[in-house]
């Protein structure tokens, strides 16, 4: 039988939240059709078969980016 699996996490970074049985997790991602990891930030429904639900994907960049955003709200704040 073929892995129809679409994507794999490479590793849990961070679980940001853990309510009903719903986490948001920040995890390094490989998807099938990208040659590449990506970083992406997203709610699963945990059970026998984890189910992706809503999220972002991005790239080393936009974290990047993101990140510089991030410390220079939290300076201000």
């Amino acid at each position: 039988m073929a892995n129809d699996k679409l994507f794999n996490i490479v590793k849990n970074i961070a679980t940001l939240s853990d309510k009903d049985g719903i986490t948001k997790e920040f995890n390094l991602v490989k998807y099938k059709d990208l040659k590449n990891t990506i970083l992406d930030i997203r709610k699963w429904e945990n059970g026998d078969d984890k189910k992706m639900l809503k999220g972002i994907t991005l790239t080393d960049d936009e974290a990047r980016k993101l990140k510089d955003a991030l410390n220079e709200y939290y300076k201000e704040a």
